[in-house]
């Protein structure tokens, strides 16, 4: 545990005593040997304004308001979360560095990069599971495809993905290879701008997390052809999944929080209770409602687990497909 102190023993006694009679908390002052004492700082690999980067300054509130000390979120976009990720796992495991991750960064990027820029699980001390985020493959009303019959049927076609070494891009590409679909890819560097050309029919599908896609689903800009989750989304509850119509391709986007590797056991105790409590608010719930986003709010050593076997399943899919996820 990282310990705060003032010069001398006598001065400690004194501090701690004035803290006593004024009611204070000497853990949250930052005068004392109590874990926090200081503003712990949540960093997110994405840009402001995301899904990702929302989840996290809800957790940070909920974090900020039960162990009494600010938590600042700090957006540090880049390589899909491992610059940030790797600057969180070589931080002193004193508790006042913690990264929201994403799974895809674990599970999927290290197939389209390579061993070099890959962020392992074993550098870092998973504290808590968030939530689940759904992709739906989506297609233009222009295209006049309104199922997954029709796209497997479509000539000429040409697809939108949202980045290398996303969900949504692995997902796509392991439909389309067991389903022998074939066509012009148009990559895009994320979600919103791959919508948008699906709108637009500058493509003819892509495949969209929900949250994102909703709206325009809603509005009956784009048709919503199946879902990646293994049982039917809530918010979508009449799409298929891919499950449903042959195709066993269970791929979402999770998300938990994490700190260096090596955290003191009272340390993560406290965080992981923090967190929880978080989780528990009314404003981190709405958020879950107003994004579509499943609450998936598992152990950190279940997160392991889970990630671990999505990584092992996932490469095993793109050995067995031959698929490239590089570009």
């Amino acid at each position: 545990m990282r310990i705060v102190r003032i010069a001398g023993i006598g001065a400690v006694a004194v501090a701690g005593l004035a803290l006593t009679a004024c009611g204070g908390n000497i853990g949250s002052a930052g005068g004392g040997d109590e874990f926090p004492t200081g503003p712990i700082t949540l960093t997110v690999g994405q840009a402001a304004g995301g899904s990702t980067d929302l989840i996290a300054r809800a957790v940070a509130d909920g974090m900020a308001e039960e162990l009494g000390v600010s938590v600042p979120v700090v957006n540090k976009p880049g390589a899909n979360g491992a610059v940030a990720t790797q600057e969180v796992a070589s931080a002193e495991a004193d508790g006042y560095n913690l990264v929201l991750l994403n799974a895809s960064l674990i599970t999927i990027t290290p197939l389209a990069v390579g061993d070099s820029a890959e962020v392992a699980l074993d550098d870092l001390d998973v504290l808590k599971g968030l939530s689940q985020d759904d992709y739906v493959l989506v297609a233009s009303r222009a295209s006049g495809i309104e199922s997954f019959e029709d796209l497997a049927e479509h000539d000429d076609l040409s697809y939108g993905t949202t980045g290398v070494g996303t969900g949504s891009q692995l997902a796509q590409a392991i439909l389309f290879a067991e389903a022998g679909i074939e066509g012009t890819v148009v990559p895009f560097d994320s979600g919103s701008p791959a919508l948008t050309a699906v709108v637009g029919d500058q493509v003819q599908v892509a495949t969209i997390q929900a949250g994102e896609a909703k709206p325009q689903i809603d509005a009956g800009e784009v048709t919503p052809l199946l879902t990646f989750s293994e049982e039917r989304n809530e918010y979508l509850p009449d799409v298929p999944t891919a499950t449903e119509i042959g195709y066993d391709i269970p791929v979402a986007q999770y998300r938990a929080v994490a700190g260096p590797k090596g955290l003191p056991d009272e340390v993560k105790e406290a965080l992981t209770t923090a967190i929880e409590g978080a989780l528990e608010t009314e404003a981190y719930q709405q958020l879950n409602e107003t994004n579509l986003l499943t609450p998936h709010e598992i152990s950190g050593d279940e997160v392991v687990e889970e990630w671990t076997g999505l990584a092992d399943t996932y490469a095993e899919l793109v050995e067995q497909h031959d698929i490239s996820l590089s570009e």
